[in-house]
This record gives structure tokens, sequence and C-alpha cells, in this order.
């Protein structure tokens, strides 16, 4: 009964359990220690999609990303995603104005991606992904994976789960960001 009513109470566009994860409003532009975009600079390498954010009806157009950035694609159904998501919510406190680090919910249910993430403390901004564009657009069937940009726009997929020390070296090599583990 007290299912029922939670649900009743909200609508079918929002998540049964409150959304935990952090506005996307700044997400497409540039950390504040990152260095000055140059007049070349352009769009990023990165597929043209465009995924809302979880928090609301704001519209992402991941070409606008601009970095150093890291993006986490996971779900809640992925057990090293399970794993994983944690150890990105870390990057992102340590890193905060140096680095974006940004998550893609894929191929998942709202109130799954909200539940998981409540329950490990996850706040980083995140976009929902239901039907899984970005990892379509990246060639990629298998989560998690993680997208490092460089200041450049020039991207890098690692389709693997990544530990802390194994986080700290692929983002210090592919967006020239140091992070201790």
């Amino acid at each position: 009964m007290l299912l029922a009513v939670t649900t009743a109470a909200c609508g079918d566009d929002e998540p049964a359990v409150a959304s935990p994860f952090g506005e996307c409003s700044a997400v497409t532009a540039p950390p504040p220690s990152a260095a000055p975009v140059s007049a070349t600079a352009g769009a990023t390498d990165l597929p043209d999609v465009e995924l809302p954010c979880f928090t609301g009806d704001d519209k992402v157009a991941l070409r606008e990303l601009r970095g150093p950035a890291v993006i986490n694609i996971w779900a809640s159904w992925c057990g090293p995603c399970r794993t994983e998501l944690p150890v990105m919510q870390s990057l992102a406190t340590k890193a905060e104005g140096r680095l974006t680090v940004l998550g893609v919910d894929s191929g998942d249910k709202r109130e799954m991606g909200a539940e998981f993430a409540a329950d490990k403390g996850v706040r980083m901004p995140t976009l929902f992904d239901e039907k899984g564009a970005l990892l379509n657009g990246l060639g990629r069937v298998n989560l998690p994976v993680t997208v490092f940009l460089d200041s450049a726009g020039r991207s890098y997929v690692h389709p693997l789960p990544l530990d802390a020390r194994g986080l700290s070296e692929q983002v210090r090599k592919h967006t020239g960001v140091t992070v201790t583990p």
C-alpha cells in the first residue's frame, strides 16, 4: 500500500526517489582552473548526442562539453558500475574546479538509477540516457565505459571498469590533470 501511495504521488516522468545528482547547468563550461579555450578550439569529437539532465528538463549537447572532463557511463543493474561509480564520485569531489566529472545513467530506469546513486552518496551531475544513445554513438555495448576529454576536445574511450588508482592514472594521461587516488 505504501508503494502505491508513493508511486501515485509522483508523475509519470518523476522518479519515486528524489534525484541525488547535481545540476547540469555548468557542465558545458570548462572547469574554472582549465586553460583558456583558444579561438581555434571547436566542438569535441564526442558523438552528436543531446541528453536530459537527470535533475530536470535541461538538455546537454555532449559536443558542447569542454575539457578537461571525465564522462562515466553506467547503470544501476551493472555489477562493475556499482563498484566504480563511488570511485567516480570521489574523483568529482577531489578534482572540483580542475576537471568536470559527469555521469550518464544508460539503459536504466530513472527510479533505479536515483535509488542506487542515493544509496552510494553519488552527487555529481548526471545525464539520463534511457535508450543508450551515447553508448551506441561510441560504438560500445558493455558498461561501464569512461570517456576522457582533454582541453582540445579530443576524447579517449576506456571500455573497462576502473579502480581509484587506475582512474587517477587515466585522468592524468588523457586530460593532463593530476588527482591523487
